[in-house]
């Protein structure tokens, strides 16, 4: 029996693992990339004040209560899009949020701060981005649920809605206020795969 020439193997093989691929792909939900730092203590690091602010941030901060981490830019539509949510939060005090300016021009977030109001009760300046890649950020905004031990519990990737904050955040948030766990919490389907 004579071997196939490899002219023919080879693209019926490429096809094969194509096909492979995507029906693997086809499974998976849009949008959740997992983090393999939920129920991990946050990395260790310490960051600057952003331009025109007093206070920084550092992961030695973010022990003591349950609060949100926001990775955001002056430069980023999405971020700009949520900022009012985290206004409303701080506004409300629903819960502490805290701040990590990455990869930003100082003058840029200063000006973006002072004109669409600051939510953070501190905020840190990023700007190699370092801090985020330690953190497993892929896109700006992302948003994470610390607990009072500083271990990440929940991540949110991309922009926050009102109903994001009603139905996954702000649940998780009261769940580890209560008891310190997340069992018990009722979140929709689409949350859990970010970390519960």
């Amino acid at each position: 029996m004579r071997t196939p020439p490899l002219r023919f193997v080879l693209p019926l093989g490429l096809f094969v693992a194509l096909a492979v691929a995507l029906s693997v792909g086809l499974t998976l939900k849009p949008g959740v990339i997992p983090s393999t730092l939920i129920d991990e203590a946050v990395p260790a690091f310490d960051l600057p004040p952003v331009t025109g602010r007093e206070r920084g941030l550092s992961s030695a901060g973010l022990t003591g209560e349950v609060r949100l981490v926001n990775f955001f830019a002056s430069w980023c539509i999405p971020c700009k899009a949520e900022h009012p949510l985290l206004n409303r939060l701080t506004e409300e005090g629903l819960v502490p949020v805290y701040g990590v300016n990455y990869k930003d021009k100082p003058e840029d977030v200063r000006r973006w701060l002072d004109q669409l109001g600051d939510p953070f009760a501190r905020s840190g300046a990023d700007l190699e981005g370092r801090v985020g890649i330690e953190w497993g950020v892929y896109g700006l905004p992302e948003t994470f649920v610390i607990d009072a031990e500083g271990r990440i519990r929940y991540k949110h990737i991309g922009q926050m809605r009102a109903k994001d904050i009603e139905e996954c955040i702000l649940p998780v948030v009261e769940a580890l206020r209560e008891d310190g766990g997340l069992d018990t919490v009722d979140l929709r389907e689409s949350c859990k795969p970010a970390g519960i």
